[in-house]
């Protein structure tokens, strides 16, 4: 959904005079409602950029993993687009998207008073100023130490019983006020969650994450 009309001119040109044709790999963007962690029901406007070296076996978007693969689109008309959803957050996903500079794309999103979530594995350090950073560490890539301390959101994917014990591996680096998620692969939620209600009747520091835009059949 690209912008156009004379209504948006003044937008457009306080966007072009910040941005020089910047492009990013994307492989889609949309607007819809988050399903998962914290902000679990708000709208917001996802931006998927492709790239991805952390190579988790059970991803449900490999075709992410090849950045190649996608358009590289101007960061102008990606702000624009999602300014006229009237949404408040815009959230970077990948892929990883931290592997890319973000920091005028997140400097472009706070121009235009929009919130700048990220959800991260933590395998490179942070670009760009973030309201929310949700991290989820992959066993199949370790993530970066300076993450450890930034994240307001903390969340693993359980796939395996031997998660459990990983995940909790991880606590004493958070920094006190991050919030603490566990999330069944969907693969194989029948048999996880059951062990994943029981462990966060166990530790109620923890709480549990459905991804609900699938239950709900919606993006």
């Amino acid at each position: 959904m690209i912008l156009d009309g004379a209504k948006n001119s003044d937008m457009t040109s306080n966007l072009k005079s910040q941005i020089s044709n910047l492009k990013l790999p994307v492989m889609e963007h949309f607007y819809t409602i988050q399903g998962e962690g914290s902000y679990q029901g708000h709208a917001a406007y996802f931006i998927r950029l492709g790239g991805c070296d952390v190579g988790c076996v059970w991803c449900d978007v490999k075709e992410s993993w090849d950045a190649s693969l996608h358009p590289k689109l101007e960061i102008e008309n990606l702000v624009l687009n999602a300014k006229q959803t009237g949404t408040e957050i815009v959230v970077i996903t990948g892929g990883e998207p931290a592997m890319h500079n973000l920091k005028q794309l997140t400097d472009t999103l706070k121009n235009q008073r929009l919130r700048t979530h990220i959800e991260t594995s933590g395998v490179y350090p942070l670009t760009g100023e973030w309201d929310w950073i949700c991290f989820s560490p992959k066993k199949f890539k370790a993530p970066h130490q300076s993450i450890y301390k930034t994240a307001d959101e903390f969340k693993v994917i359980i796939y395996h019983p031997s998660d459990f014990e990983w995940a909790q591996s991880f606590t004493s680096k958070l920094n006190s006020k991050c919030k603490l998620f566990l999330q069944p692969e969907w693969s194989r939620q029948k048999q996880m969650m059951p062990l994943i209600v029981d462990f966060v009747k166990a530790h109620p520091q923890w709480k549990v994450s459905l991804q609900t835009h699938k239950y709900m059949n919606i993006p």
